[in-house]
């Protein structure tokens, strides 16, 4: 019996979704449409996603700044293409105090064009580059049609802006922050991704390209999860932001931008939640462990003991591999059953429940139940060894829940070699599908238009440690057109 109904994935996976983030109170909605609050268990999240990829920027040499929420229309406007690309998003402020505004204010849809100006001010010379600055922030964009997390009018994220000497130091860049991208989807959120560059049509408005990390929902849609621009010197251009060289020669700078955001959460909802709701991987779990007594009204010393005994262990775990200090929990609550605790928990995500009852003490151990699996384990309650035995069925369950995301992409990734082909897989399988194009916009046009599938991204020949992409064998045809293919492609149906 369910602590609180939530639909199952086969029978309406956007109501699962939904009932997932609220009853396991990830976030509610707010009284502007569009908007939500993120309640305390799902700002913890995203709290594990900063504390994971903050250290990691400043390792490479980043700083973090903050950058105002308004935008001067004059500044956003000045790169046409920019422009266009945000302006049927962009919320904008005509009055302030009282009185009509000389000129309309843009709230923050993202923020080269204010960041832009400023660095026209603070560079001058080759010895000020590279700048390497990051913001954490909120941005609005006025979605017409919204899902929690996934795409809402105002949402948190990091964004980094960045300006180098040369066209290699902001590529390397662009790349490198890519491969920090992907290790840490991958590593702390077991989540597997796809590592390509996007298509002139599907690239960031003014960059010069555009990378980004793909991942797989477990309905077959795909979902964009990080990108990455190498800006050129577009911008650079445009805002004036020059530098007197080693040879005496004034240059525009080269930049990049990239960023993630609170889509984030919903990408671990949506691949490792299940019909009981959440599955939390340990590594972002805001409480990895989660304690619950078996109360006896004849043995409740005995259980009590048990209990703080538990603690104790748990207590003193040596830290796991990117697990951290064990963040652990013990329900003691007496107004719930000990089912009801069962339950709620698990709809919650936390990896692993100890069940601490008389018997259990009695017998010197401690019920383990993982959450991935269900799987339930007979532990020795001996604080010195109790703490490394759940660290590494933590460690064992942040795996297990990697792989078994892995195998459902390659499970539903599939090559096709005409547009009939993409659209049946669209039909009765989605997933990502790879098949060589030529490259045009009228292809691609045509395909979202008959499949609703869009181009996800161009695998990279060589990793990350190139830009090139994967070309295919002389003399094959665009699935789409049958002109000859200049690359291959991933496609799927997208958030």
């Amino acid at each position: 019996m369910f602590v609180k109904a939530i639909t199952p994935r086969d029978q309406d996976y956007s109501q699962w979704y939904i009932d997932v983030v609220t009853k396991a109170e990830l976030m509610d909605y707010a009284p502007v449409k569009g908007c939500m609050v993120i309640r305390p268990y799902g700002y913890a999240l995203w709290e594990a996603v900063h504390d994971g990829l903050d250290p990691r920027f400043k390792a490479t040499g980043h700083v973090n700044a903050y950058f105002p929420l308004f935008i001067p229309e004059s500044f956003l406007s000045r790169e046409a293409e920019h422009f266009q690309g945000f302006t049927p998003q962009v919320a904008w402020v005509t009055r302030g105090g009282g009185e009509d505004l000389a000129e309309r204010l843009a709230v923050r849809p993202t923020s080269e064009a204010i960041i832009g100006p400023m660095y026209a001010k603070w560079i001058q010379s080759y010895r000020d580059l590279p700048v390497l600055i990051n913001q954490w922030c909120n941005v609005v964009r006025w979605e017409k049609a919204t899902r929690p997390f996934i795409r809402t009018t105002e949402f948190l994220w990091q964004e980094g802006h960045t300006c180098h000497r040369t066209e290699d130091e902001a590529e390397a860049e662009t790349l490198g922050i890519l491969e920090i991208y992907r290790d840490f989807v991958e590593g702390t959120l077991a989540i597997p991704v796809l590592v390509g560059r996007k298509s002139e049509a599907e690239k960031f408005a003014g960059a010069l390209r555009t990378y980004s990390i793909e991942a797989l929902m477990s309905d077959g849609k795909g979902l964009q999860s990080g990108t990455c621009h190498n800006l050129g010197q577009h911008f650079a251009e445009v805002y004036g932001i020059n530098f007197l060289d080693a040879d005496g020669q004034l240059k525009p700078v080269w930049q990049s931008s990239w960023g993630v955001s609170t889509r984030l959460i919903g990408a671990v909802v949506m691949v490792h939640g299940d019909d009981r709701g959440l599955v939390l991987p340990p590594r972002i779990a805001p409480i990895q462990v989660v304690v619950v007594p078996i109360p006896s009204d004849k043995e409740a010393d005995l259980v009590a003991s048990g209990v703080a005994s538990v603690r104790e262990a748990l207590g003193r775990a040596p830290a796991g591999d990117g697990l951290g200090r064990l963040r652990f929990k013990v329900d003691d609550r007496p107004e719930y059953t000990p089912g009801w605790k069962f339950n709620d928990w698990e709809m919650r995500g936390v990896p692993v429940r100890l069940e601490v009852g008389p018997r259990d003490v009695k017998a010197g151990q401690v019920v383990a139940v993982r959450r991935d699996t269900g799987e339930k384990l007979k532990l020795p309650a001996d604080p010195v060894t109790l703490g490394g035995t759940v660290t590494e069925i933590l460690e064992a369950i942040q795996g297990n829940l990697f792989e078994k995301a892995k195998r459902f992409r390659e499970e539903n990734t599939r090559e096709a070699a005409s547009l009939a082909e993409i659209g049946e897989i669209m039909e009765t399988g989605r997933g990502f599908v790879l098949a060589p194009w030529c490259g045009g916009d009228a292809c691609e046009a045509d395909l979202k238009e008959k499949t609703g599938a869009t181009t996800r991204c161009l695998p990279l020949a060589k990793g990350l440690s190139s830009s090139a992409v994967t070309t295919p064998a002389p003399g094959t045809k665009c699935s789409l057109c049958g002109e000859d293919a200049r690359y291959m492609a991933y496609f799927a149906r997208a958030y």
